[in-house]
């Protein structure tokens, strides 16, 4: 399922956050968010899966207004992993991925053979089908992250929306989620900080600076040395990774003191516009 993001601007505590921003994730892509902190991309990220209402603008599902969905339908199309996390739940991790199947429910039905089996496959997607009979308050930070993936895993979306989906995971589990998002080759939206994880996994990349997006297209062509020095404030050199081809980006940590990237920058020119790399889906 295609999502259209059109003109859109995000209004929080008074403030424009996010203005104006139009990008497209294609279906079956990856799509990346990027961008400092601050950037919007959250933001943008909560119109989405509905956390937020637009102070203008519109979230289109497969040429349909999010907004013209009710909560539940909206919710069979799109599942989310944002950063605000769950309270400390006192619920089993099984029946906290199990809340996934909630949008296809009655209020208080109880679970059938179908959403037993598709919760049994979250849990051990994410690698934690041994722990299914654990508390959930009695997780590591990691380990929750996983447990909250297999529930977004077990509403069984087309669109999956992920808000720093590697925080708090160590080396091997950020791999292992990469893999599996590329694996299942849903529509994503994804924002990420490691840049190096956004060009490893990610189809097509927008970049995000002071509420806008300022570059599109795949991390070869995005991921320059000229937007990492102007947009994140940085000296770098972009590679190719020796095992997988990819960009890879070699940080200077040795010289930092760039200036400043500027409140709104330049629009590089080589980058493509914010549409799909396969077309107009």
């Amino acid at each position: 399922m295609r999502v259209d993001i059109e003109d859109l601007d995000v209004a929080y505590a008074g403030r424009t956050v996010v203005a104006g921003a139009r990008l497209i994730a294609a279906a079956g892509e990856i799509t990346g968010l990027i961008g400092p902190n601050g950037s919007g991309k959250s933001s943008l990220l909560r119109t989405v899966y509905r956390h937020l209402r637009p102070a203008a603008g519109r979230v289109l599902l497969a040429g349909t207004d999010l907004r013209r969905l009710s909560p539940a339908r909206s919710a069979r199309h799109v599942a989310a992993l944002p950063q605000e996390r769950s309270g400390d739940l006192e619920l089993t991790v099984r029946e906290v991925v199990a809340l996934g199947r909630t949008p296809y429910k009655r209020a208080f039905a109880a679970d059938n053979a179908t959403d037993r089996d598709i919760t049994a496959r979250a849990l051990t997607e994410v690698g934690m089908a041994d722990a299914a009979g654990r508390r959930f308050t009695a997780l590591s930070g990691g380990e929750r992250q996983r447990v909250l993936l297999a529930r977004a895993l077990a509403q069984e979306p087309d669109v999956l929306v992920l808000d720093e989906p590697t925080n708090h995971l160590d080396v091997r589990h950020q791999t292992d989620l990469l893999a599996l998002l590329r694996d299942r080759r849903r529509t994503t939206l994804v924002s990420l900080h490691d840049l190096n994880a956004a060009a490893a996994v990610c189809d097509r990349l927008h970049v995000m600076h002071a509420g806008s997006v300022v570059a599109s297209g795949p991390p070869r062509e995005v991921l320059t040395p000229a937007l990492l020095a102007e947009v994140f404030g940085v000296r770098a050199a972009v590679v190719e990774h020796p095992l997988t081809g990819d960009p890879l980006i070699a940080y200077d940590h040795r010289h930092p003191g760039l200036p400043a990237a500027p409140s709104r920058p330049r629009r590089p020119g080589h980058v493509r516009p914010a549409t799909s790399r396969r077309g107009q889906q």
